[in-house]
C-alpha cells in the first residue's frame, strides 16, 4: 500500500474521496500482482502459462494477472523461449531425453507447440547432438545398470525368451523418455552392439 500511497502523490491529511480510495486500492491491487510474479521470477525462470497458473493460486484474478504479465514480457522478464532453451540443456546435461517426450514436457509448462519444436531443434543443433546420439547414450546407461541375466540375454544368439524379454525392457525404457522411430532402432541395435563386444572381451 505504501508504494500505491506513493504514486498516488497524496499527502498526510488529504482528503480521500470514494473514488481516489476505489483508485489507490486498485494500484494497490496490481503493485502486489506484480509484486508476487516478480517474486516467482527470482526463485527460477517461469513461463507466461506457469506465472498465471501460480498467481491464480495465490488468488489474484485473472482481470488483474493478465496485464501483469503483458508489462513484465514487455520488459523482458518473460521469456518462453529462454526459459525452453534453459530447460532442454539442462535435461541434456543431467536426465537426457528425446525430443517427443522434451517437447511433451514443454507443452506441459505452457510453452506453444511450435516455439517447443523450433527451441528443441535449435538447442540440439547449438549442443551438437541428436535425438539417436541420446538415444545411445541412455541405451548405454541402462545397459551398465543391468544385472548379468538381463545381459546374458542381449547377449543370446538368435531369437530367445530371455533376449525378447531384455528387448523389451530396454524398449520400454528408451520409449518412457521420449525416443521414437529412427532413434529408438538404432539404440536397440547399439545395445546389442555393445552386449556383444562385451561378450566377445570376456571370451
Amino acid at each position: 500500500m505504501l508504494e500505491a500511497l506513493e504514486r498516488s502523490r497524496l499527502g498526510v491529511g488529504d482528503p480521500l474521496s470514494p473514488p481516489a480510495r476505489y483508485a489507490l486500492l486498485d494500484a494497490d491491487g496490481d503493485l502486489r500482482v506484480r509484486d508476487a510474479a516478480l517474486n516467482l521470477i527470482s526463485y527460477r525462470a517461469r513461463t507466461r502459462s506457469e506465472l498465471q497458473r501460480r498467481l491464480q493460486q495465490k488468488g489474484f484474478v485473472r482481470t488483474r494477472i493478465d496485464p501483469c504479465l503483458d508489462r513484465l514480457q514487455e520488459r523482458g522478464f518473460i521469456d518462453d523461449a529462454a526459459v525452453a532453451a534453459a530447460f532442454i540443456r539442462d535435461r541434456l546435461r543431467h536426465r537426457p531425453r528425446g525430443k517427443a517426450r522434451l517437447s511433451s514436457e514443454l507443452r506441459a509448462k505452457g510453452v506453444h507447440e511450435d516455439l517447443a519444436k523450433q527451441t528443441i531443434d535449435r538447442v540440439f543443433q547449438d549442443e551438437e547432438t541428436s535425438d539417436i546420439d541420446l538415444a545411445c547414450a541412455v541405451a548405454e546407461k541402462w545397459i551398465s545398470r543391468q544385472n548379468p541375466t538381463a545381459l546374458d540375454g542381449l547377449n543370446s544368439d538368435g531369437r530367445s525368451p530371455e533376449r525378447d524379454k531384455a528387448k523389451r525392457r530396454l524398449n520400454g525404457y528408451l520409449a518412457r523418455r521420449g525416443f521414437r522411430g529412427e532413434a529408438l532402432g538404432a539404440a536397440i541395435r547399439h545395445a546389442f552392439e555393445a552386449c556383444c563386444g562385451k561378450r566377445r572381451e570376456r571370451s
